[in-house]
Formats: C-alpha cells, sequence, structure tokens
C-alpha cells in the first residue's frame, strides 16, 4: 500500500538547497537553522529556562503521558509530541508535574497562540481537566 504524502513537497528554503521536503527546510538544514537560532537569536534568559534539565523533565513526563492530554478530551489518540507549562515560566511556573501538560503539535500551537501576546490576544491561562 502506497502512503499519499498530505502535502505535496517543495524545495528547502535554505539557499541553494534543490532537497524537497514538507517542512522549511530539508533534515539536514534543519539541525543547522535551529542551532543558529539557538546561538545566535534565542534569549539567554530563555536558553538558561530550558537547558539539560528541562530536556530531562520534559522527557520523563512524555514518557508518563504518551498521548496529547487535549486530544484525549475530545476522544482522540494522539501521540505527544511536545510539553506544555500551563502557567508559563515567564509568568512565575514551574517545571513542576501538576504546571505541565503533553501535547501533540497542534494542540500546542493552538495554546501558544491562543496564550501568547506574539499575536496581540489577550494572555490567557488555560488548565485543562
Amino acid at each position: 500500500m502506497n502512503i499519499v504524502p498530505w502535502k505535496p513537497k517543495k524545495p528547502c528554503a535554505y539557499p541553494g538547497c534543490k532537497e524537497l521536503t514538507v517542512n522549511r527546510y530539508c533534515e539536514q538544514h534543519q539541525k543547522l537553522m535551529d542551532k543558529y537560532y539557538d546561538t545566535y537569536q534565542r534569549s539567554p534568559v530563555v536558553k538558561k529556562r530550558y537547558g539539560r534539565a528541562w530536556k530531562r523533565i520534559r522527557d520523563r513526563y512524555i514518557g508518563k503521558h504518551p498521548l496529547c492530554e487535549m486530544c484525549l478530551k475530545n476522544h482522540k489518540t494522539t501521540p505527544a509530541t511536545e510539553v506544555h507549562h500551563i502557567r508559563p515560566l515567564s509568568r512565575g511556573g514551574t517545571h513542576d508535574e501538576d504546571n505541565l501538560m503533553a501535547l501533540c503539535k497542534p494542540c500546542h500551537s493552538k495554546i501558544t497562540a491562543e496564550m501568547d501576546d506574539r499575536w496581540h490576544h489577550a494572555k490567557k491561562e488555560y488548565r485543562y481537566e
């Protein structure tokens, strides 16, 4: 059985790369761009908050909660790929388990867009129980 891609592939956005990908960059250049972002563009305060200790906490939490908590509430089973802080660290939140949610990428993006003032929305705090 052939698997049909959910969207057509396009050339990698990295200058001179002709590799086709469904994301902005091919796998090789995505790693390069992530490293560039972490080194030159990410705030030092954020880098300190999300260091090695956070990665261990995140991996442990995903291990205990392998499915997206929002999707489960909608009777869907979607693997969790990200961990969300219910109360953001920038507003006094912690890495404690009662302040974390396991989410899939679409659910995390939705919550982040609604909570963040990046898109000039009023800041809200979400708690799904």
